[in-house]
């Protein structure tokens, strides 16, 4: 079905205009005032209501293969499209994890089936495994990326030998993007908090996961990009430390480093862990107020190139473990544009902005081919939403397999209306059309 979308607020390249964008065979075909189509359309009534591209979420974990009690592709790809998040780069810490061609193809062809959404998926590294990453350089503009966790991890997916990442470097041909935090500093954090107390808590994660462990792990992930000019892109920064490690005295098209902040970052401190408890335990650690605040205005001024989720849901049951235990993660993909709406409303950044960070700037920073903006041609990946209808978070209306969220109870100031995925209205008003399935995200290398 083709479609116009008609007097709409259309948010895109730091403007705001209003006026009709028209949708044929997937694709945008005009963006203009009064349009009228020469083909049989449905018309979206847009008045009041503001369009934007859809959100690019460059960092989730759907949990498929290995780990779908937690979640999978189909609920989280259901759940992203329900808050106007059209297009996911999944990370390959599975089981097992994506350390070969094969097992990251089988992701792909599981998406295939199932993902309501578009998708790509990092290809997973470890100490022993280079020669299969560098595989990838053959499909380079088919695959979102190489992901490093030079820092605690799952399995063998932890990177900590100078020979691997040396030669992953040098030779990877796609964009790394790494977890950065230094394993010797965390444990011996941890070790020393507990000769002084006899169990630890939730409120004890940011120290034991400080800034010194982010800041030092970054550096060293930035010296190897430096190093061989490698193409790097650092994931959920979480320190005011960390963001002198980065620069806003050239464009995003030409930074060879480029930083991501989360959602759960710019909302969470470390005085919500009495509230939250493990909740919000997540890896890197939510932080002293202060981080918070740097963030926002490292987001505002450009140091931080782009705003995810880190999506990383896990059951109640292992969240609600002794923290030693607990699993470390948030679920936010239903909510991520809707919490940045309320930071708008809080006026910490404008419509223009968030539009830039959430999508604009997403598909620039991977070179992501005809998406992230509202321009004639591109896919038609859209999102319309309404300003002035609130929108609680509840149990009866979260998506996520784990049927959790960490903002439960939080209002709103906007509600997502329709979503376009490929120019297929995949939601609208409350009601999934699951007909048609996301594609795979193609990439201009």
């Amino acid at each position: 079905m083709n479609y116009v979308i008609r007097n709409a607020h259309i948010i895109n390249e730091n403007n705001i205009s209003v006026g009709d964008v028209l949708i044929k065979n997937g694709r945008i075909e005009k963006i203009g005032q009064n349009l009228q189509a020469l083909f049989d359309v449905k018309e979206i009534n847009g008045n009041g209501k503001y369009l934007m591209p859809g959100v690019i979420d460059d960092q989730v974990h759907f949990r498929e293969p290995g780990l779908t009690h937690k979640a999978n592709i189909y609920t989280e790809s259901k759940a992203a499209v329900a808050g106007g998040v059209t297009s996911f780069m999944e990370m390959p810490n599975t089981v097992p994890p994506a350390l070969t061609a094969d097992l990251l193809e089988d992701k792909y062809a599981t998406a295939a089936r199932t993902s309501l959404g578009n998708y790509s998926f990092f290809m997973g590294t470890s100490n022993d495994n280079a020669e299969e990453v560098l595989k990838i350089n053959k499909i380079k503009n088919d695959v979102c990326g190489v992901k490093i966790f030079m820092g605690s991890s799952t399995g063998n997916l932890l990177v900590n030998s100078p020979l691997a990442l040396d030669k992953i470097f040098a030779e990877t041909e796609l964009l790394i993007a790494t977890h950065c935090e230094d394993e010797a500093i965390i444990n011996a954090n941890r070790e020393k908090l507990k000769k002084e107390k006899a169990e630890l808590t939730p409120s004890d994660h940011p120290v034991i996961r400080n800034e010194e462990a982010c800041f030092e792990s970054s550096f060293r992930a930035i010296q190897f990009a430096k190093k061989y000019n490698s193409r790097l892109h650092i994931l959920h920064i979480s320190t005011e430390k960390e963001l002198q490690l980065f620069t806003n005295l050239i464009p995003l098209k030409d930074k060879r480093i480029t930083a991501e902040v989360c959602v759960h970052h710019l909302h969470f401190t470390s005085d919500d862990y009495n509230r939250l408890g493990n909740l919000i335990k997540c890896n890197p650690a939510i932080k002293a107020p202060h981080n918070k605040e740097a963030l926002w205005k490292g987001l505002n001024d450009d140091r931080l190139d782009v705003i995810a989720t880190d999506h990383a849901p896990h059951t109640w049951e292992e969240k609600n473990e002794p923290y030693e235990k607990a699993h470390a993660g948030l679920p936010l993909v239903q909510h991520s544009l809707q919490l940045m709406l309320h930071y708008v409303k809080e006026g910490r950044l404008t419509l223009e902005k968030m539009v830039e960070k959430m999508c604009h700037a997403v598909a620039d920073c991977f070179s992501i081919a005809d998406r992230g903006y509202i321009r004639e041609g591109y896919y038609a990946d859209l999102v319309l939403f309404d300003l002035n209808k609130s929108y609680t978070v509840t149990k009866d209306n979260i998506l996520y397999k784990c049927a959790w969220s960490p903002l439960d109870g939080l209002s709103f100031p906007a509600t997502i209306t329709h979503t376009f995925v490929n120019g297929h209205l995949v939601y609208g008003n409350n009601q999934f059309d699951e007909s048609k399935k996301g594609m795979r995200l193609k990439f201009n290398r």
